[in-house]
């Protein structure tokens, strides 16, 4: 159950007290130490009174409905609005962050918004979404808040989507994975150089993180990594993680090859070209990913599902908008029977490319 501070914070369990009397957080690889008083690289994890708490507990940065595609989820109830929201802060630090203005802001002015996870998964069950997005920023930080209206959704019937770096350590990750159904990480690149310089991270507890979740529990998952020209697209390090994917996690976890835009504290890379992706696609199908797809450009191929089995079209995109569809009820492919993975509905959705923000009262 959790544990009230004050309306706004909840007291943690993943930390514990150091022998110079500082408190070390242990809900992530970074292991922060503070002093009384101090905040983690997060932000919304901080030391008050010798106990670490989450401070922005039941306040959000915003809540929107978006396209299940959008987080991006295509082998999971594809077509269907998702609930979505996410605090502040973030516990890694990503040069190239295109939510910059969530993730590093450090004002709790940006947590406006204010709803208990009984009052979210309510609107969302009114506004006939079929699942709830911790997203944003990363809910390895609000991991309290996101635990407890996962609860609220499955009490009600919705579904739980994390959107996520996966830069958590174990028993946390335990914890909040046995309530999610869903995840999107970002595999930010294949080389502990990029983790380290870039996101301030290290790459093996991401790898571990995608391990656990695929082989420890029953969680559908995706991958998405941002294609950044001369940080990590280069075809060795392409061939290395695609081959890594389908030795540690199997053929059929699907991989997202997304353009980057200049952000943030990275100005002075270009936009990534299309020819980028594609090839980052296509090295991706050559070491045997079943389904891979480019994203953040417009491109009817790439964006679409094909059955591995004849090589036909079975679910086809424009952008977030579904055309083709040549599933069963069961998730087979209607031409060859060859079964599709992922978690489908009897019909796709018809959500479409809409995005609108929700109020909560």
């Amino acid at each position: 159950m959790t544990e009230f501070v004050s309306p706004d914070t909840v007291r943690t369990r993943y930390w514990h007290v150091l022998e110079d009397g500082r408190v070390q957080c242990d809900a992530c690889p970074r292991f922060c130490k503070l002093h009384d008083g101090q905040r983690g690289l997060c932000f919304v994890r901080q030391n008050l009174d010798h106990q670490v708490v989450m401070t922005s507990y039941g306040r959000s940065s915003g809540f929107a409905i978006d396209p299940i595609e959008k987080k991006p989820l295509n082998h999971f109830l594809p077509g269907t609005p998702v609930f979505s929201f996410g605090t502040a802060g973030c516990n890694l630090a990503c040069k190239f962050c295109q939510n910059w203005d969530i993730s590093k802001s450090r004002e709790m002015d940006t947590l406006m918004s204010k709803a208990s996870p009984e009052a979210i998964a309510q609107t969302a069950l009114d506004q006939g979404c079929a699942s709830v997005a911790y997203t944003y920023n990363d809910p390895v930080i609000f991991h309290e808040y996101a635990i407890d209206t996962a609860k609220a959704c499955r009490n009600l019937g919705l579904k739980s989507v994390a959107v996520s770096a996966g830069y958590v350590t174990p028993e946390p990750r335990a914890e909040f994975y046995q309530w999610m159904d869903a995840a999107n990480i970002d595999l930010k690149a294949f080389s502990e150089r990029f983790y380290h310089q870039i996101t301030g991270g290290h790459l093996q507890p991401v790898l571990d993180t995608l391990k656990y979740i695929k082989h420890e529990t029953s969680v559908w998952l995706e991958l998405t990594t941002l294609i950044i020209p001369d940080e990590n697209d280069s075809v060795p390090e392409l061939e290395a993680m695609t081959q890594w994917v389908v030795e540690n996690l199997g053929p059929n976890v699907p991989m997202h090859f997304t353009a980057f835009h200049p952000d943030w504290k990275m100005l002075d890379k270009p936009p990534t070209p299309r020819h980028s992706l594609l090839k980052a696609r296509q090295i991706a199908i050559n070491n045997g990913v079943r389904y891979a797809y480019v994203g953040n450009v417009h491109d009817k191929l790439a964006e679409s599902t094909y059955c591995h089995g004849c090589g036909k079209l079975l679910i086809g995109r424009d952008w977030y908008v579904l055309s083709d569809w040549n599933l069963d009820a069961a998730g087979n492919c209607k031409f060859c029977g060859t079964k599709c993975a992922g978690v489908f509905g009897e019909k796709p959705g018809s959500w479409g490319a809409k995005r609108y923000s929700v109020p909560m009262r």
